[in-house]
């Protein structure tokens, strides 16, 4: 009987954080096992602006929005390509991969991909902020970790 494919789906971004989260899953969630597996590369551009007033009040031109959003899309493939990079390392091991880019507000994007997607593990980068930054900020890794359908592991970059 063949078991059923996993999913993996690793959040990554332009950090080194989320490079390293993706390292340590294939390292340890999917070289080690069967083939069986795949690794879902999810990034999120942020949400595009129909239009934008700037701090004086102007309204931004489409061809700033344009720039805008090529500029978003270069980053998406610029951080798809590191990504691969850190994958084609693992040579002896045949990855599955889906490369997934979403729009909007990350932690939300993330926890509804998760779940459309049916990811079994959802794993993600920790960029080690203190208690004080999170409570200010918030963390995208708190907000999956309450809100995933699914478990959440948080790895910490040595």
């Amino acid at each position: 009987m063949e078991k059923r494919e996993r999913k993996i789906m690793v959040a990554i971004d332009e950090s080194e954080e989320s490079m390293y989260a993706l390292s340590w899953s294939i390292s340890n969630l999917i070289a080690d096992t069967n083939n069986n597996n795949k690794l879902v590369l999810l990034y999120v551009k942020p949400p595009s602006a129909v239009y934008s007033l700037d701090s004086a009040g102007y309204i931004f031109s489409n061809d700033t929005i344009d720039t805008l959003e090529n500029y978003s899309s270069q980053l998406a493939k610029s951080v798809m390509k590191r990504a691969e990079a850190i994958y084609r390392n693992f040579d002896d091991t045949d990855i599955n991969i889906e490369k997934v880019v979403g729009t909007g507000d990350a932690k939300n994007v993330i926890c509804n991909a998760a779940k459309k997607l049916g990811a079994d593990t959802l794993v993600m980068g920790s960029h080690g902020y203190g208690f004080i930054k999170r409570a200010l900020l918030g963390s995208v890794s708190d907000y999956c970790v309450k809100n995933a359908k699914c478990p959440v592991v948080i790895v910490k970059q040595p």
